[in-house]
């Protein structure tokens, strides 16, 4: 029996229904590797317990036979192992709590496995995109956000740019086909940004009446 933690949701990572003229034109989330890689350092974790392995392996070997001396950096193997595997439950927990949305208005992003929350952004918010591009296709957009809009970067790390604190971007990270992302986001921002607003204009002898 299937179990969604997010059913209550009128709409796939948004917490409401889309207003008359919305739509959405993509939505995604996280690759788990991809983020236990960038964002969790989970190769570093990996290699700094392979050389503490290593290190106790040679240092018993000057003193013990080979097979005692390998048997010394078990411990250090299956501590990594352990603490990689942690690692990677994190990923996979972040990105199956997380789902981003483009419409042809905002950025929504539905972030937080612990603490869930909706950040939305309109274009109008967006001052500009930043694409970074890795091998397989994946990638991270990061928003530089214009005017006084500001965000707590511990609480939606790890969905920012990393080590942009003072000014917090949030980003959509380690996503799938980053780059046709990049190009849906760019051609909706644009439509968006440019296009043309009416006023309402209070003809004078209303405004005296009220």
């Amino acid at each position: 029996m299937s179990h969604d933690d997010f059913n209550f949701e009128p709409v796939r990572g948004l917490p409401e229904r889309l207003p008359p003229g919305e739509h959405i034109l993509w939505q995604g989330s996280p690759d788990p590797w991809a983020l236990a890689k960038e964002a969790l350092m989970i190769r570093w974790v990996g290699g700094y317990f392979a050389l503490l392995a290593v290190w106790r392996a040679g240092v018993s070997s000057a003193t013990e036979p080979l097979p005692v001396a390998l048997a010394h950096a078990i411990p250090f193997v299956v501590i990594g192992t352990l603490a990689c595997a942690i690692i990677y439950g994190i990923a996979w927990a972040q990105a199956r709590a997380t789902v981003y949305t483009l419409t042809n208005r905002r950025v929504a992003m539905r972030i937080g496995a612990a603490l869930t929350m909706t950040l939305n952004l309109p274009y109008q918010w967006i001052g500009n995109a930043d694409l970074d591009l890795r091998k397989g296709g994946t990638g991270t957009i990061a928003f530089e956000l214009i005017g006084d809009t500001r965000l707590s970067y511990l609480m939606t790390w790890p969905h920012v740019r990393p080590w942009r604190i003072a000014r917090t971007q949030p980003a959509l990270r380690c996503i799938p086909e980053a780059e046709n992302v990049a190009r849906i986001f760019a051609e909706a921002a644009e439509a968006r940004v440019s296009e043309p607003r009416i006023a309402r204009i209070i003809p004078n002898h209303a405004m005296a009446a009220e």
